[in-house]
C-alpha cells in the first residue's frame, strides 16, 4: 500500500459510512394556542402595534437612565460571565466538530541505542576473538504518525455535534436573557432611587410647613389664646416627620450602592453619573405590545428553553447509538532506520492499517436505561418549554394590567394630594383666626404628608410597571447584535493568555 492509498482508504470508507443512520428523534417546536390579543389591551393605553422595544429606556427621555444602562452593558460582572459562557460553549461546539476527524492523532519520533553487556549470557558464551571484533551496539531511529478514527455510522458523533450547537445557541439566549433582566433591573432601581429622592424632598417641605404650624401654636400659647396641648401636638407631628428623613436617606444610600454593583463601578463614581437628587422621569402613556405570538421569537428565555430541548433530543440519539457496534479505522505510517541518514529512504517506510469493531453487548441493560433516562429528560424539556411560554404570556398580562391600574391610581392620588394641600392652607388660616382648634391642623398636615408620599409612590409604580412590561415583552437584548459578548478588557486578557483564534470575534 502506498502512502496515498493509506490516507485515501479510510477517508473514502468513512465518507461512505459516516451519518448513514440518524437515531436522534426529530424535534419540532411545540405549538401553543396563544390568544390573538392581550386581555389587558386598551385602545387608549395598550395597542397591538408591532415593536421590539430594543431601546425602551429612550422613551423616558432621561439621559442619566440611558447612561446607567450603557454602563451596565459594558461593565456588569454577571453579564460578562454570561458572555464568557457563550465563548466556552462555542469552544465546546468546535471541539465536538473535531470528532469528525481521527479522534487519536499522534506524531512520534525517537532515537534508541542498545548496548549488549560483555558479561551477559549471549556474549560470555562466545570466544574472546569473536567478541573483540563484534559490534555490540545497535541504533534505531523512528518517525511515525498513528491515527484512530471512529466512523459515525449510527450518527453518534453527529448527534453530539448537534447537541453542542444547540447548547451554544442556548448560551447566547441565556446571555440575552441576562441582558434583558439587567436592563430592567437598572431601570427599576433608578426609578426607585428617584422615587425615594422625591419623597425625601417632600418630607423636607412638610417639615417646613409643620414648623410654621408650630410657630403659630407657640404664638397663640404665649398670648394665652390656647393651651400647651396645641404646642405639644405640633411638636409631636414635626418630630415624627423629621424622623422619616434619616430612614429615607438610608434607603437612598442602599439603592445607590445597588446601582453601583449593577453598572460595575465604585459607589463614588455615581456622584458624577447621577448628579443631584432628581425626579421620577415621565413614562409613556401607551405601550405597543404587539400580538402574543411574537413572544416566541422575541423572548430570549423562550429561545433558550427551545434550544435546551433541541440539545436533549440529540442526546437521545447519542445514547441510542451507544447500543450499537462502533466501527473504527486504525492506521500507522512511519519510517524506521538504523541511522538518521537512512530515515527517509524508500526502504525505511513502515505502515499498518486495520479495521475494528467494538460492541458493548454485555452492557446492554445499562445502555438501554441510559436511552430511557435521556428520553425522559427530553420530554421534560418539551414540557419546560411550554411552561416558559405560558409563564411569559402571564408575565406580560400581569405587567400590562399593573401599568394600567397604576396610571389610574396616580391620577386619583394626584387629585387627593392637591385637595390635602389646600386643606392644610385652610386649616392654618382658620386656626390663626381662632375659628378652629389645632387638632384640625394636625389632621390635615398628617393627611397631606401621607397623600404626597402616596402620589409619588404611585408615579414610581407606574414607571416601574412600564419597565416590567418592556422586560416581559423581551425588549433590550437586541443591542448586543453584531457586538462582542465581553468587553475589550476581558477580551485582551484572554488573547494574551491563550490563542483563541477567531472564536472571540
Amino acid at each position: 500500500m502506498t502512502i496515498k492509498q493509506f490516507y485515501l482508504a479510510p477517508l473514502i470508507l468513512s465518507l461512505g459510512l459516516t451519518g448513514c443512520i440518524h437515531l436522534a428523534p426529530e424535534f419540532d417546536t411545540p405549538n401553543l394556542d396563544l390568544p390573538e390579543s392581550w386581555n389587558a389591551e386598551d385602545e387608549a393605553t395598550i395597542t397591538s402595534q408591532p415593536s421590539d422595544h430594543a431601546t425602551w429606556w429612550l422613551s423616558f427621555n432621561d439621559p442619566v437612565l440611558t447612561r446607567l444602562i450603557d454602563e451596565a452593558y459594558n461593565n456588569n460582572h454577571l453579564l460578562q460571565i454570561a458572555g464568557l459562557r457563550v465563548y466556552e460553549a462555542r469552544a465546546s461546539f468546535k471541539r465536538a466538530g473535531a470528532l469528525l476527524y481521527p479522534q487519536v492523532q499522534t506524531i512520534s519520533a525517537g532515537v534508541a541505542r542498545f548496548e549488549l553487556s560483555e558479561s551477559g549470557e549471549i556474549l560470555s558464551s562466545l570466544p574472546d576473538a569473536i567478541v573483540n571484533n563484534l559490534d555490540t551496539s545497535v541504533s534505531n531511529t523512528r518517525v511515525g504518525f498513528d491515527a484512530l478514527w471512529e466512523l459515525d455510522f449510527w450518527g453518534r458523533i453527529g448527534s453530539g455535534i448537534d447537541a453542542s450547537e444547540a447548547l451554544f445557541e442556548a448560551s447566547v439566549a441565556d446571555y440575552d436573557n441576562v441582558l434583558v433582566t439587567l436592563s430592567g433591573e437598572v431601570g427599576r432601581s433608578y426609578i426607585l432611587l428617584r422615587t425615594l429622592e422625591e419623597r425625601f424632598t417632600v418630607a423636607e417641605k412638610n417639615v417646613t410647613t409643620q414648623n410654621r404650624g408650630l410657630e403659630i401654636a407657640q404664638v397663640r400659647f404665649d398670648g394665652g389664646l390656647t393651651t400647651e396641648l396645641d404646642v405639644q401636638q405640633a411638636k409631636a407631628l414635626l418630630y415624627n416627620t423629621q424622623s422619616t428623613l434619616p430612614v429615607l436617606n438610608t434607603a437612598i444610600t442602599r439603592i445607590r450602592h445597588g446601582i453601583s454593583i449593577l453598572i460595575g463601578r465604585a459607589p463614588a463614581d455615581l456622584i458624577e453619573i447621577l448628579g443631584p437628587a432628581g425626579t421620577i422621569p415621565n413614562a409613556d402613556t401607551t405601550i405597543a405590545a404587539d400580538v402574543p405570538a411574537t413572544l416566541i421569537r422575541r423572548r430570549p428565555d423562550i429561545r433558550r428553553a427551545e434550544m435546551l430541548a433541541s440539545a436533549q433530543a440529540s442526546v437521545v440519539g447519542v445514547r441510542k447509538a451507544d447500543m450499537y457496534p462502533a466501527f473504527r479505522l486504525v492506521g500507522s505510517i512511519g519510517s524506521i532506520a538504523d541511522s538518521g541518514g537512512d530515515l527517509f529512504g524508500g526502504d525505511s517506510l513502515s505502515s499498518v492499517a486495520g479495521f475494528g469493531m467494538m460492541w458493548k453487548f454485555f452492557n446492554y441493560s445499562r445502555l438501554k436505561n441510559n436511552v430511557r433516562i435521556a428520553d425522559a429528560r427530553f420530554q421534560q424539556s418539551i414540557i419546560a418549554y411550554q411552561l416558559v411560554v405560558l409563564a411569559a404570556a402571564r408575565e406580560v398580562e400581569d405587567s400590562l394590567v399593573a401599568f394600567n391600574d397604576a396610571k389610574q391610581e396616580t391620577a386619583l392620588k394626584a387629585q387627593s394630594a392637591l385637595a390635602a394641600e389646600r386643606a392644610v392652607e385652610l386649616a392654618l388660616t382658620l386656626y390663626s383666626d381662632g375659628v378652629t382648634n389645632y387638632t384640625t391642623v394636625i389632621d390635615t398636615q398628617r393627611i397631606q404628608f401621607l397623600q404626597q408620599g402616596a402620589v409619588i409612590s404611585a408615579r414610581g409604580s407606574t414607571a416601574m410597571n412600564l419597565i416590567a412590561a418592556y422586560k416581559a415583552l423581551g425588549g433590550g437584548w437586541q443591542r448586543r447584535e453584531n457586538q462582542p459578548f465581553i468587553n475589550n478588557e476581558n477580551k485582551f486578557e484572554m488573547q494574551q493568555r491563550t490563542n483563541w483564534g477567531e472564536l472571540l470575534d
